[in-house]
């Protein structure tokens, strides 16, 4: 099939590659480079980097909504399916209708759960047993299309954001495949979403990565899980953010209040929540590299019964 790819991060890749292996791309389609870091350098997304590798068409628009050039573009390919993953703009209809199968999206939940555009990191904050990957067809909604195929994907008790990413973006490329083996055969199915069972993944902030100590450990847990990608679990040490890269699930019961230390040696720092204890093991006081949590207790003269947050 003549397919164009719409996805710009890491998570679109496999789906570009393994599309390029068993079908003709026409065209990719990436959000425009950016200057990122300190240094401010000019920085293609992951998507548009392979495509340059591979030698396809590559088109980075700015905009879509008033863009005719663009749709003009389109429209002389020829596209048979347009295929979108984390590509990170809403299309507007003049180009949904271009394809003569419109546009096929890899989404990474299970729909109508986490519409959105952090479905991966939610299902982790949530604790969560099961995700998985979405083909929906894409309309004018904010992942409110009929679903198309579902697989599904278990979540691992050590699965992180990074990790979780991985997984299904490799999921997801063998689930397009999937999809369009069974459109070519006129036999993909087409089920609307329950739209009262739908739930939102709404994009991270920095102040969801702050520990709330008043919450169970698992669920500190879940967050941190959920946030390690970015904006990272962090909380407060005397009136400044510590950031904390590493911590682990402690016992199951605690007494302490919440934010308490209640345990200070040499492997790390053992915290009270709202139901059980967390273990730093890392963490990073501000404008300072970050260090084992023992070496902070020392530096910092972290004592028990001192309190985070």
């Amino acid at each position: 099939m003549r397919v164009a790819l719409f996805g710009s991060p890491a998570f679109a890749v496999p789906s570009l590659e393994h599309l390029h292996h068993q079908h003709e791309i026409v065209l990719v389609v990436t959000q425009p480079d950016k200057k990122a870091g300190r240094g401010l350098t000019v920085t293609s997304p992951a998507t548009a980097q392979r495509a340059r590798e591979l030698g396809l068409r590559l088109e980075q628009p700015a905009r879509l909504k008033t863009n005719e050039d663009f749709a003009n573009l389109l429209a002389s390919l020829e596209v048979d399916v347009a295929v979108t993953a984390a590509y990170g703009k809403i299309l507007p209809k003049t180009l949904l209708d271009i394809p003569n199968h419109g546009f096929l999206n890899v989404h990474g939940s299970l729909l109508p759960k986490y519409r959105g555009a952090a479905p991966i990191q939610w299902a982790l904050i949530n604790g969560d047993a099961e995700t998985g990957i979405t083909i929906m067809q894409t309309d004018v909604g904010m992942d409110t299309g009929d679903i198309r195929l579902v697989q599904r994907v278990a979540i691992g008790q050590d699965d992180d954001a990074s990790s979780l990413f991985v997984r299904l973006a490799e999921v997801g490329a063998e689930a397009i495949l999937n999809a369009l083996d069974l459109l070519e055969a006129d036999n993909l199915p087409c089920t609307p979403q329950d739209d009262s069972l739908a739930s939102h993944a709404r994009m991270l902030t920095k102040d969801d990565g702050q520990i709330i100590w008043e919450s169970s450990a698992t669920s500190i847990w879940n967050r941190y899980r959920g946030v390690s990608v970015w904006p990272k679990s962090w909380t407060l040490w005397q009136g400044k953010q510590l950031k904390v890269p590493a911590l682990e699930l402690g016992s199951k019961t605690s007494t302490q209040v919440p934010g308490e230390i209640v345990d200070v040696n040499a492997e790390g720092i053992t915290v009270s929540t709202g139901e059980g204890t967390i273990f730093l093991t890392k963490v990073q006081p501000s404008g300072k590299a970050a260090m084992p949590a023992k070496d902070f207790a020392n530096g910092y003269q972290v004592k028990v019964g001192a309190r985070f947050g």
